[in-house]
């Protein structure tokens, strides 16, 4: 195994702010996010401003299984004690969870509950319905550009976007200046990480498959996505492609955007395109840390990190927007369509910008719309 980089850089996090207000007396504040993208780091800093006697446990540990799963009212409140701050970190570990949580909300007057998940499937589904009205959620990403800006001038991060591109904004990546730390770093979160939580499901034991899997995406960026011909490819039915793709989402390694159409027999809505959460994790499982200058692939490398910068922006700063593709059959595309306050705003994002105007199917089906070329002249206003 790797021995991890110990960090003492700490890059102050957007959702910092947001967790603070969230936190509040007879509700749960759960923070999903991939693996070791600073979700505890992130809980950790919110402690340190926290007056009141607080209890931190992990849903890893047995005995803490064994209380915080007992939906017993008397049991939890024996663990808790006179704590009025619970934090419970793998939170999906500790059985029936949400059931569980809505124990100590309903019954244990002024307690407020902060619950940490790296799956989302698992944590969602528990504590979804039994905490109706009770909770509210923070999702936090590896790194986003306008936090590591915080940091940085204006030519640091020009000098720094080839990293990004290559290696990502994992945090541990961002604060070393060291490519071969950076790339065995990452090969311990492919290798020791990646697929945990898919793992652990009973009847899932092909990471084989699920590397094969997200091999084919790496080269199918900004491409749409058949779980017919991906099924085909790996040897699986189109059900377990789809459903393998369903978990990763879940798990934060993909993320899926769908196609936008107003029914218009030109536009291509039916298959979705997939972006990695992050650039360097894309780029470990192809094995392919190559430079820039000695890449065929810089417009998907860059096309994923816009999608991807631009999502964390939305998280955490807004606007809300619904998002989409577009493409027509006669292979006219734009990259990202968000929908806000009734308008439409197409993006086309090039590495080579130059000045377009918008497919002429487009400008006529949507003639209120807008349109915009991101390019390196004008991404840092797009994803900050």
């Amino acid at each position: 195994m790797v021995n991890l980089l110990t960090v003492f850089m700490y890059i102050p996090r957007k959702q910092l702010t947001r967790l603070k207000q969230l936190v509040a007396p007879n509700k749960v504040a759960v923070i999903y996010g991939p693996r070791r993208c600073g979700k505890t780091t992130l809980l950790k800093k919110y402690l340190e401003t926290v007056k009141r006697k607080y209890l931190f446990v992990s849903g890893e540990d047995i005995i803490v299984q064994n209380y915080l799963g007992s939906q017993s009212i008397e049991k939890i409140k024996d663990f808790i004690g006179r704590r009025r701050l619970l934090v419970i970190d793998e939170a999906q570990k500790i059985p029936a969870i949400g059931a569980n949580l809505k124990l100590v909300v309903d019954h244990l007057p002024g307690v407020s509950v902060i619950a940490i998940g790296s799956s989302a499937f698992d944590l969602a589904r528990e504590v979804g319905e039994p905490l109706t009205g009770r909770k509210y959620t923070v999702l936090l990403f590896p790194l986003a550009q306008m936090e590591i800006g915080q940091i940085e001038n204006r030519a640091d991060i020009d000098a720094h976007l080839e990293s990004r591109l290559i290696y990502g904004s994992y945090p541990e990546v961002v604060v070393t200046g060291d490519d071969q730390q950076r790339k065995l770093y990452l090969q311990e979160i492919v290798n020791s990480y990646l697929y945990k939580d898919i793992l652990e499901l009973d009847g899932l034991r092909h990471a084989k498959k699920i590397v094969q899997l997200l091999q084919l995406l790496a080269f199918q960026i900004g491409k749409e996505v058949s779980y017919t011909e991906l099924g085909a490819q790996l040897g699986m039915s189109k059900n377990t492609a789809e459903k393998y793709l369903y978990l990763l989402e879940k798990v934060f390694v993909l993320h899926r955007l769908t196609g936008f159409s107003r029914n218009l027999r030109k536009e291509v809505s039916k298959n979705p395109r997939y972006y990695f959460y992050d650039n360097g994790i894309r780029n470990t499982l192809i094995n392919n840390m190559n430079p820039i200058a000695l890449r065929d692939d810089i417009g998907m490398l860059w096309e994923n990190y816009i999608i991807m910068e631009r999502l964390k922006r939305q998280a955490y700063k807004g606007p809300v927007s619904n998002n989409y593709f577009w493409r027509t059959y006669n292979q006219k595309e734009i990259d990202l369509v968000e929908e806000r306050g009734g308008k439409l705003f197409g993006y086309e994002i090039k590495w080579q910008g130059q000045s377009l105007r918008p497919p002429r199917e487009w400008a006529e089906a949507y003639h209120d719309s807008d349109y915009t070329v991101i390019s390196r002249k004008n991404y840092l206003d797009f994803i900050t």
